[in-house]
């Protein structure tokens, strides 16, 4: 290791040590305690560097204002208390572009699950006799270990199983439950299936574009 290398770690442990427990006293006036932990929070520094972003966006200039949790102001959140997740999976609100529209159902994203920027999770559609209202929402649930490529939409009702990985781009309109699978397209369909263990990729011929 060399000696910036070394000085950079120990400016990091400075850190922690120092200004750690005083940022979590702070932004906890603002913040849910319990999205101030985990992986992010507890192991590294970049949930703080969302956390004091989203504290000016969200507190301050009022995007978000609502959502208990840090979020980037280029995320837009319905109805924060609808969506269930584990605080470690809390980067999933820090990309661009995504949509988390869930005023009359619930969202559930599993543990370990990545959301890519630009996504659209749906629970309920526009009423087609009459646009100015909504149909009833259904839930849509995401199980662990998923992979929601960019540029897809999850419509309303669907349940991905654990281990789905959506194609960039792709509309879901149905539910995959039993998951271990590769799904794109529009309508989303079944690519490929992947064996416990196996990695979710494609041969160079049929690649799949998750992200």
């Amino acid at each position: 290791m060399t000696t910036d290398a070394i000085r950079y770690s120990l400016w990091k442990r400075l850190a922690v040590i120092l200004f750690v427990p005083i940022l979590r006293l702070f932004l906890s006036f603002f913040f849910a305690k319990q999205y101030l932990r985990g992986k992010y929070f507890d192991q590294r520094l970049l949930g703080w560097k969302w956390a004091i972003r989203s504290f000016w966006t969200q507190k301050v200039l009022g995007i978000n204002r609502r959502t208990p949790w840090p979020v980037s102001s280029r995320c837009s959140v319905s109805t924060s208390s609808r969506i269930v997740f584990h605080p470690d999976d809390i980067n999933n609100f820090q990309a661009f572009g995504c949509y988390f529209q869930c005023d009359a159902a619930t969202i559930h994203i599993g543990r370990g699950s990545y959301i890519a920027p630009n996504v659209g999770i749906i629970t309920a559609n526009h009423d087609l006799n009459d646009l100015k209202s909504h149909q009833p929402g259904k839930d849509v649930v995401i199980g662990d270990n998923c992979w929601i490529g960019m540029n897809s939409v999850v419509l309303p009702g669907v349940t991905l199983g654990p281990h789905t990985v959506v194609g960039a781009g792709a509309i879901v309109t149905k539910s995959f439950p039993a998951g271990n699978c590769v799904i794109a397209g529009n309508p989303a369909r079944l690519v490929r299936s992947i064996a416990n263990g196996q990695q979710a990729t494609l041969q160079p011929q049929k690649k799949l574009a998750t992200h």
